[in-house]
């Protein structure tokens, strides 16, 4: 074991999470250098009567991860990643993030399922689901988890896979880290060319159109092509409509498929580009500027852009309360979509568009960006599906959390009971 500590510049860098609204103190943070760490850490907190909790990436909105007065497991000394290039498969140390995998699988001309921001943490964003530019091509991040090394809530390491303890494995894709702590993961890599990308901005009077447009290309893209769509504030200052596709398919391919979104409307900013996976990542990583700002996040799922929900996403836009707020649609489809929905725990396996809608602003009045985000979230929520992603999900969205596993609810429940009848890990809400 690292270190444990209750006070000093370390316990405060580790309580300190993406969200700076957060201010929790958590009674003592241990962190974790291997699983025995971790398993000394779970029982010390089941035998001291310590709630427990699980800091990885840090990428946390809600501060799961630091809970007041708990316990928590900082797995940041826990970032090995090896490749396996032969076998395209990598061991994920539970401490990684995005960046950490793909750095270490680039340079085998390999990539893997990712979200779309480099410094996430692996093991929260694959056991919950995992969006991304590759989710048509390759899956959610979770389909492509192979084996998964995890403590359990009295102590004991095991592994779950297809062969062993597969009721763990079937419930920790989609589950999230309610289960235990995930200290390694095996992850199925893909053979990925540098991929194109665009970054189109439409102003703000043409965004419905260009929504309503998108369509007939969303229900039409071939696996390679995954478009994101968000509104958000644009390079002059004014809001409007990015798109951001990526195709990951044959470069020569793709270059018509992503004429087709610059030629919806009349773009102020229009360019496509070949990238690597690992540059795309990083043109997300948060500014300097904005480290400690504060975080609101709420989550929709839409079977596609109806034009109340299309009135919802421009009347959005329109009332930022902050430049730095915005709505992300992610495009769920492709080989995430042709997964049995009863194969692992995540519940929503039809075409969607998947919607975050994000109030950030500097530190400061906390409630009108608040209020911003329950509007644009209950003015989306007409036209819904049932649930949401349980990521975004928050203890005051308990009719949202209902729904959020579909069918897989009663198994999940049941999974809860035999492998953490006590509720010691509470990284996503359950139904």
């Amino acid at each position: 074991m690292d270190s444990v500590a209750t006070s000093g510049p370390l316990y405060e860098k580790t309580r300190r999470v993406w969200n700076g609204a957060v201010t929790n103190r958590p009674a003592l943070v241990v962190h974790a250098r291997g699983t025995a760490d971790v398993q000394a850490a779970v029982r010390a907190a089941r035998d001291h009567d310590l709630p427990l909790s699980v800091r990885s990436g840090g990428h946390d909105w809600l501060g799961r991860g630091v809970r007041d007065g708990a316990l928590v497991i900082d797995l940041t000394g826990m970032r090995r990643v090896e490749v396996d290039a032969g076998t395209a498969v990598a061991t994920v140390a539970g401490g990684a993030t995005a960046a950490d995998l793909i750095g270490a699988a680039s340079p085998h001309g390999l990539s893997a399922v990712t979200g779309t921001v480099g410094d996430v943490g692996v093991a929260g964003l694959t056991l919950a689901g995992g969006y991304g530019p590759l989710n048509g091509r390759c899956g959610l991040a979770l389909d492509n988890l192979l084996a998964a090394d995890v403590v359990l809530a009295d102590g004991r390491a095991v592994t779950a896979d297809a062969d062993h303890e597969p009721e763990l494995f079937w419930a920790i894709r989609g589950g999230g880290g309610n289960f235990g702590v995930v200290t390694s993961m095996r992850l199925r890599l893909h053979r990925v060319d540098p991929v194109l990308a665009a970054t189109i901005f439409y102003p703000l009077p043409q965004a419905a159109a260009v929504l309503d447009g998108l369509n007939e290309i969303l229900s039409a893209a071939p696996d390679e092509l995954t478009v994101a769509a968000a509104m958000l504030t644009g390079p002059s200052g004014a809001p409007g409509l990015g798109l951001l596709p990526v195709w990951s398919g044959d470069p020569a391919s793709g270059e018509a498929p992503l004429d087709r979104l610059r030629r919806l409307g009349d773009p102020a900013v229009a360019k496509v580009e070949p990238t690597t996976y690992s540059n795309l990542l990083h043109a997300n990583d948060e500014q300097p500027e904005t480290i400690g700002h504060h975080v609101a996040t709420r989550t929709r799922s839409l079977p596609h852009f109806t034009p109340d929900a299309i009135s919802a996403l421009v009347e959005a836009a329109a009332t930022f309360t902050s430049p730095m707020s915005r709505v992300l649609c992610g495009q769920f489809h492709g080989a995430a979509a042709r997964v049995p929905v009863e194969s692992t725990a995540f519940g929503l396996r039809q075409n969607h568009v998947m919607a975050t809608i994000v109030g950030w602003w500097p530190p400061g009045d906390a409630e009108p960006h608040q209020t911003w985000a329950d509007t644009v979230s209950e003015a989306l929520a007409r036209d819904a599906l049932p649930g949401g992603y349980p990521n975004g999900l928050g203890p005051d969205d308990s009719g949202q959390t209902a729904h959020a596993y579909g069918p897989n609810a009663a198994r999940l429940r049941a999974a809860k009971t035999r492998y953490d009848p006590s509720n010691t890990f509470t990284a996503t809400p359950l139904p």
